[in-house]
């Protein structure tokens, strides 16, 4: 069996060794079910492949099926499933390029394995951004057959859940970059109570990730943090509902500075900032 020594690959199951309670603040991991999965964002450039590490946290023997989805995000940050054959071009260049094994994966409890993937863009390929996600969804394991119970409502049905967890995986090809802009800040009335409610502007041919930082002058110490916060190349814009407790909504006044940066483990950077007046 192939596998990658990269230093992710060594960081990654090291990290999967450690007590659950401990993962969150190591590295980017995701978990559903059974399944712990990091990390939870790769970015390939063509050049090199990598690899995503799979564990069982779970006490049972587990099988896992690796596919490739499309999904396009809508303006309010929600991702929609695409057919192939509603595809656009780069969608179906993003499908086409990416190659990746095994595709099922059986881990014993405990046990974590790699999932080795890389790009292979064709020579024509335009510069851009090119965006996949790969899915890792529970095999259920085969049940003996029983009898159904009927009773005076009918046929019982008992449903299993198959558990899935959805990365993303995107390409950037050649020369990509994006500028990104926080407009009309504000406290507004939800569903569950307040919330703030920014747009994040993106142009240009790349897409965006990192959190959200709300800070008041002389202050270090966020009113507001959300992490995990993402632009893709499919919208211009994307309306941000952050929900608030009644104390963070009283705060929210005011002279405030927002800032829009790269998550920690990818630096930190400013992507975007502005200073507003609110209330």
């Amino acid at each position: 069996m192939l596998a990658f020594k990269t230093p992710l690959a060594r960081l990654a199951i090291a990290i999967l060794a450690l007590p659950c309670s401990l993962l969150l603040p190591a590295a980017p991991a995701v978990a559903q079910g059974d399944l712990l999965i990091a990390p939870t964002r790769v970015i390939l450039d063509g050049r090199r492949g990598t690899q995503v590490i799979l564990s069982n946290i779970g006490s049972e023997e587990a099988t896992y099926r690796v596919g490739l989805e499309l999904r396009r995000m809508l303006e309010n940050g929600r991702l929609v499933p695409v057919e192939e054959g509603e595809a656009s071009e780069a969608e179906a260049a993003a499908l086409e390029m990416i190659r990746y094994a095994p595709r099922r994966i059986t881990l014993p409890p405990g046990q974590p394995q790699a999932v080795r993937l890389a790009a292979r863009p064709g020579a024509d390929l335009p510069d851009g951004e090119y965006r996949v996600h790969m899915s890792f969804k529970a095999i259920p394991k085969p049940r003996e057959v029983t009898q159904p119970q009927t009773d005076a409502d009918g046929v019982q049905i008992k449903l299993i859940p198959i558990y899935g967890v959805t990365i993303p995986i995107i390409v950037r090809h050649g020369k990509v970059s994006a500028q990104v802009a926080i407009n009309q800040p504000r406290v507004v009335a939800g569903d569950d109570g307040p919330e703030l409610a920014l747009t994040l502007s993106r142009s240009g041919d790349s897409s965006t990730y990192g959190e959200l930082r709300v800070t008041k002058p002389g202050s270090e110490e966020p009113l507001v943090l959300s992490r995990g916060l993402a632009v893709y190349t499919d919208i211009a814009s994307r309306e941000v509902r952050i929900p608030l407790s009644e104390e963070q909504a009283a705060n929210l006044t005011g002279q405030l500075r927002f800032e829009y940066r790269e998550m920690p483990e990818a630096g930190g950077g400013v992507i975007a900032a502005v200073d507003a007046l609110v209330g």
